[in-house]
C-alpha cells in the first residue's frame, strides 16, 4: 500500500520569509558527497563502515550546524525548481530513501526534507501492496506516485521493495525478481530522459546499532508507538537482507541513476549527507529564476497609482 502526502495543496510553510535572500553553498568538503558515497564497480556494502563520514572531517556539533547553515539554500533551490514549473518546465526530483528498519528514514524526512516548503514537496510511503496494487504490474503503484514537473517526490522505501522483501521472503518464483532488475533499470532511464533527476540513498546502519535503536524504543514509553514486534523478525532476516541489497546495488547503479550508500549509525551524519546530496543534484540543474510574462514596468506603474 502506498500513503501518499501530497503536499502540494497545503498552506505555504509558515517559515518566516520576509525577504528571499542569495545564500552561499556550504562547502561541507572539498570532496563532493556525490563523488564519496556513489556506487561504483566493485563497491562492496559488507566493506563500508556504518560509522563513517566520508566526505566531512567534522565532529557532531559541526555536522549539526552545516546541516542548519544549508537549509536556506535547500529552500531557495526547491522554490526555483517548483517556479520553472510554471513557467513549462519539466525538471522535478525524485528522492528514493532505502534502509532497515530503524535506519533513519524518517529522520530524514523530518530534518531533510521538512527543510524546504511543503508546497513543493510529494512524499509517499510504501507499505505492503494491497490487493489491488498486488493484481497490477510492480510499478504500477510507483509509476502513479511519481512527482509532478516542479515537484520534489520522495519515496520511504520505493521499487526496490520488490527485489528486496520478495526474495528474502520467497513471496514471488526466483524467476520473476530476477526480471526486474532490468525492468526497474529501464524504468529509471525512461524517467531520466523525461526530466526527472534520480537520487537513489540507501541507509547502512549496523545490526548492532538497530539492536540499540529498538532497545531504545521498548524503554521509554514515549517511544512504544515506533515499536513493531515484527522489526523483530525482520531482524532475523539480517543477512539475506544485505545479500539482496548488495545485489540491487551491483544491478541497478547506472550512471545516469547511481545509488548512494550512506553509513546511518551516525544520525547526524545521514541527515547532512542527504541533504548534501540533494543540494548537489539541485545545483546541477542550473535553475533559475522564471522571467515575467507581464509588463513589469506597467504593473509597478498601475500599483502605484491604486
Amino acid at each position: 500500500m502506498a500513503t501518499k502526502t501530497s503536499k502540494s495543496s497545503k498552506k505555504k510553510s509558515t517559515k518566516t520569509k520576509a525577504k528571499k535572500k542569495t545564500t552561499t553553498p556550504v562547502q561541507v568538503s572539498p570532496s563532493p558527497f556525490s563523488d564519496a558515497l556513489r556506487v561504483e564497480d566493485g563497491f562492496t556494502l559488507a566493506d563500508l563502515d556504518p560509522r563513517a563520514t566520508p566526505a566531512f572531517d567534522g565532529k557532531k556539533d559541526e555536522g549539526k550546524a552545516a546541516l542548519a547553515a544549508a537549509d536556506d539554500e535547500l529552500d531557495t533551490l526547491q522554490e526555483k525548481l517548483y517556479a520553472s514549473s510554471k513557467a513549462g518546465g519539466r525538471n522535478r526530483v525524485l528522492l528514493v530513501v532505502q534502509g532497515m528498519d530503524t535506519s533513519g528514514k524518517g529522520g530524514i524526512m523530518r530534518h531533510v526534507v521538512g527543510a524546504v516548503d511543503p508546497q513543493g514537496v510529494e512524499l509517499t510511503a510504501f507499505k505492503a501492496p494491497t490487493a489491488e496494487e498486488r493484481s497490477n504490474p510492480f510499478l504500477w503503484r510507483i509509476r502513479k506516485a511519481l512527482p509532478d514537473p516542479g515537484m520534489i517526490g520522495v519515496f520511504d522505501r520505493s521499487h526496490y521493495e520488490d527485489v528486496l522483501i520478495v526474495r528474502v521472503h520467497d513471496l514471488v518464483p526466483p524467476a520473476q525478481w530476477r526480471r526486474r532488475y532490468a525492468t526497474i533499470n529501464t524504468f529509471e532511464e525512461k524517467l531520466v530522459e523525461d526530466g526527472v533527476t534520480v537520487i537513489k540513498v540507501m541507509m547502512h546502519i549496523s545490526p548492532e546499532e538497530q539492536k540499540a535503536r529498538l532497545g531504545e524504543r521498548l524503554e521509554r514509553p514515549d517511544k512504544y508507538w515506533k515499536f513493531n514486534p515484527g522489526d523483530l523478525d525482520e531482524r532475523e532476516h539480517w543477512p539475506a537482507y544485505q545479500e539482496a541489497y548488495q545485489a540491487l546495488l551491483e544491478r541497478c547503479s547506472p550512471a545516469h541513476a547511481p545509488w548512494f550508500v550512506v553509513p546511518a549509525d551516525r544520525k547526524w551524519y545521514a541527515r547532512l549527507a542527504v541533504q548534501q546530496l540533494l543540494l548537489e543534484h539541485l545545483r546541477g540543474l542550473d535553475l533559475s529564476w522564471p522571467e515575467a510574462d507581464f509588463d513589469v514596468a506597467a504593473a509597478q506603474e498601475r500599483l502605484a497609482s491604486s
